[in-house]
């Protein structure tokens, strides 16, 4: 096992039967998860470590992502682009404001 510094929690909406449902896995937050993934190995990033999750309770503003330890909640993050704008800042150090929930 890595000795992961950074753990990327990604909404896929599951409920407690198991059953995908809600905005966050309608609108495809389960691809981009795998893609998330990719984009980590392919930047070097071993020390991060990405889990989908049940439901994290932000419908109305997802797809969502918490990245902890950090505690940053990023919503609205629904394409490949959006997932690049938030490890780009990730690798600088910073925060993609434009996604922050609030």
């Amino acid at each position: 096992m890595n000795d992961t510094q950074t753990h990327i929690l990604v909404c896929c909406s599951f409920r407690t039967s198991g059953a995908p449902q809600g905005l966050c896995h309608k609108k495809g937050s389960g691809d981009l998860l795998g893609y998330l993934e990719n984009q980590l190995s392919d930047r070097g990033l071993d020390q991060v470590q990405v889990s989908s999750t049940g439901c994290l309770k932000v419908c109305d503003r997802g797809p969502a992502m918490v990245v902890y330890p950090a505690n940053i909640w990023y919503g609205g993050v629904a394409t490949e682009e959006d997932v690049d704008a938030i490890l780009d800042a990730m690798e600088a150090g910073g925060i993609a404001e434009a996604y922050i929930l609030k």
